[in-house]
């Protein structure tokens, strides 16, 4: 029987990066559709549903993404309360990339840092991608600073987070400027860029110059670069004794995760591949 990805896009147009990784990931049948809202979705969720025997539901699928996580979430929502008893089918969440880039970003820094030991600062964190690095390093025993330009996005992201892993070692921190980011340097060993494209958040100077980082990570792919010095292709380059990631470093372990959740969509019926359990997968593809 032939496996069948049913690909529900939030954006106008289905998303040309997704479609490409799922035909490259061996997918027998791929459909996109685009527009896809939690009021429209729920006849397509019905078709993956009942046109197959439930004994080969496993080989139907379902990825939801688009530019927008919340609207993402609000599919995946509507598509898990569509489901019930053993009629199912497998499903990925991963929006904006977000799901897939986080697992990426930790994994890199798990490379060279004991994570339990570890203080962490993500910068930019209450975008989609940092709250998901934030979650995956307390899920890890890291100490975590989440910072924003807004004390307040801050707290809330921080709050949003404690519903699904415990916050006892997470705090927020809130910046205007240079001047305000030091408290969150000070002693922090990683640092995680996820700030919107083309806006420089700490000097190269400024990185270079705290005496306990270990690890920088930048994910911005558009200059300049969110940590100043850091170049996008970075891969474990090292630079004044600090291991320097940029975004199409982390990108190509991004990518294999990428492959690999989507593959292992097909392995059961009943799989929900959000942000911790696609970190598992690429802890398993190393």
């Amino acid at each position: 029987m032939k496996q069948i990805l049913l690909h529900f896009d939030t954006d106008a147009n289905p998303s040309s990066f997704d479609r490409v990784v799922a035909v490259d990931a061996g997918i027998d049948h791929l459909f996109s559709y685009g527009g896809i809202t939690p009021d429209n979705v729920e006849t397509l969720i019905h078709g993956a549903m009942f046109t197959r025997k439930p004994s080969d539901l496993k080989q139907t699928a379902i990825f939801i993404g688009g530019g927008s996580v919340s609207a993402g979430e609000a599919v995946c929502r509507k598509a898990l309360s569509t489901f019930f008893g053993p009629v199912r089918v497998s499903l990925m969440m991963d929006s904006n990339g977000s799901n897939t880039t986080a697992a990426a970003t930790v994994l890199a820094a798990s490379r060279h840092l004991d994570l339990s030991q570890v203080t962490a600062l993500v910068l930019g964190g209450t975008g989609p991608v940092g709250c998901r690095v934030a979650q995956i390093l307390l899920t890890q025993g890291a100490q975590v600073r989440l910072a924003s330009r807004k004390l307040s996005k801050a707290e809330q992201t921080c709050q949003e987070l404690s519903r699904v892993v415990s916050t006892e070692k997470l705090k927020p921190f809130g910046w205007s400027g240079a001047a305000d980011i030091g408290p969150a340097c000070d002693g922090a060993q990683l640092i995680v860029s996820s700030g919107a494209a083309g806006v420089e958040l700490l000097a190269a100077d400024r990185l270079m110059s705290l005496t306990d980082l270990k690890v920088a990570i930048d994910l911005n792919a558009v200059p300049p670069a969110g940590l100043g010095g850091i170049d996008l292709m970075d891969k474990a380059v090292t630079r004044q004794n600090v291991i320097c990631y940029g975004a199409i470093g982390v990108g190509g372990t991004k990518m294999k995760i990428h492959t690999a959740a989507l593959k292992k969509l097909f392995e059961a019926n009943d799989l929900v591949l959000d942000t911790a359990a696609i970190y598992e997968i690429g802890k398993s593809i190393g």
